[in-house]
Parts: C-alpha cells; structure tokens; sequence
C-alpha cells in the first residue's frame, strides 16, 4: 500500500492501535505548541518577559514543525508493517518477500 492511504490505517489492529499512539503524540505536541504562544504572547505585554517570550515563540514554531514530522513517521510506520491478506487490493502480493 501507499503512503497516506486511509486504508492502510485501518489494515489490522495493530495499525489502528500505531495510529492511535501516533495521534495522541501528535495532539499533545500541538497542544504545547499552542499554549507557548499563548504564553508568549501574553509575555509580549510586559516589556521585562519580552526576550522571554520571544524564546516562547520560538520553542512553538519547532513544535509546530514537529507535527508533520510526527505524520511522516506514523505513515512510514504503518508501511513498514505487513498487512493482512484481505486488506490487501486484488491481485496484490505481500510486499515482506513472502513466497507465492
């Protein structure tokens, strides 16, 4: 299967389950990534937390980047795994070098 393939998130159990695991990462990076800029932008307001809260701004445009990097690895992950024969499409052959 395909990298990004809905289907490959859903191919066995044990795909569901990375996903789940891959998701929740995901989340809670974003959700530090939001608050260090709101925390930094309340920073912003006072001029003795300014260099502090530039530091803030900086640290959540590195997790916001964190993000896609946690999407890539989820999906080569799941590429890596074998996927069960009545997932697989019509016709295709196991791609783990299974002999026919």
């Amino acid at each position: 299967m395909k990298l990004f393939s809905q289907g490959l998130r859903e191919a066995s159990r044990s795909h569901e389950e990375i996903v789940r695991r891959y998701e929740i990462g995901r989340t809670v990076v974003e959700f530090l990534a939001a608050a260090t800029f709101i925390v930094g932008s309340i920073f912003f307001f006072y001029e003795s937390l300014i260099y502090l809260g530039t530091w803030l701004f900086l640290i959540g445009s590195i997790l916001f980047a964190v993000r896609p990097s946690i999407r890539l690895l989820l999906e080569l992950h799941l590429a890596r795994l074998p996927v069960p024969k009545e997932f697989r499409p019509y016709g295709a052959d196991a791609d783990d070098g299974d002999a026919k």
